[in-house]
């Protein structure tokens, strides 16, 4: 089952048929909102939005591991997250999608980063945090669409939820990335250990504040006024990847405890077997 994390702006999806909304409870606490169970056709989604359904959440403020676990939990294998992101690059222009296929992880502060510890031992590669066919899946439909999307793309991830300083703007230039955003970290790496396909699409909103210009620095009056457009053609493209069959689960997104787990099963404290069950399926 797919499940859709909406970012900023998108709290519901009109045109879906709501089954019901589900109050789940997880190991860490509850999600950002209830998760809703709808129908699109012959289509069963999941759908949560990451910021609660008033935006009441900064991104520090996210419960990802809840959020996570609880789609897994409710029989989510692949995710789709929409996001607000900066661009680091020109040719990726504001209201331009883009999906990143890397990570560079630069969040200080306090964030809770793993379903694991407490008795149990695990490290999962995120060599390749993205699921490429995923990525393939929405490119496929873009095109079809007319949507330009930018692949192969790097997300720095930031604490936030103030906006950044034109050298933080360029250190993460220098460094490669061609994104930044404050909550697909750890987001995508929590999706890893829950075996999770993962992919996000990015909806450049402005320029950060690398450019010379100071009229294109970003402000959250400008994210908004521009954003509308885009998000409408991004529930464009949502509503139209329901219409088409889900990409085939890559089997090492699906296996990735497999060579990751340290503790042997029968070690695993009783507290903690729930948490592998879910995890592990």
């Amino acid at each position: 089952m797919l499940a859709i994390i909406g970012g900023t702006g998108l709290y519901e999806i009109d045109g879906l048929n709501v089954k019901e909304e589900l109050n789940i409870t997880t190991p860490f606490g509850a999600p950002s909102a209830p998760v809703v169970k709808a129908e699109y056709g012959n289509r069963e989604v999941l759908f949560l939005p990451r910021h609660g359904r008033d935006h009441e959440f900064l991104p520090h403020e996210v419960n990802y591991r809840a959020n996570i676990f609880a789609l897994k939990k409710l029989g989510a294998r692949q995710v789709l997250g929409f996001s607000a992101v900066g661009s680091l690059r020109e040719e990726i222009h504001p209201g331009e999608f883009a999906i990143p296929a890397q990570y560079f992880d630069f969040v200080k502060g306090n964030r809770e980063r793993t379903f694991f510890g407490g008795g149990v031992a695990a490290h999962v590669s995120t060599a390749e945090p993205v699921c490429p066919n995923m990525t393939e899946w929405i490119v496929s439909k873009a095109a079809q669409m007319s949507l330009p999307v930018h692949i192969n793309k790097t997300y720095a991830g930031v604490d936030g939820p103030r906006l950044g300083t034109k050298a933080e703007s360029n250190f993460f230039r220098a460094a490669g990335c061609d994104l930044v955003g404050m909550t697909n970290v750890p987001e995508v790496f929590l999706a890893r250990e829950a075996q999770l396909c993962y992919a996000t699409i990015g909806i450049a909103t402005d320029y950060d504040c690398w450019m010379e210009d100071p009229s294109q620095h970003v402000s959250v009056a400008d994210v908004i006024s521009r954003f509308a457009e885009s998000l409408s053609q991004a529930k464009e493209l949502m509503l139209a990847l329901l219409e088409t069959p889900l990409p085939e689960a890559e089997a090492s997104y699906r296996e990735t405890l497999a060579t990751a787990l340290l503790t042997p099963p029968a070690n695993i404290p009783g507290p903690k077997r729930e948490l592998m069950e879910v995890l592990c399926a």
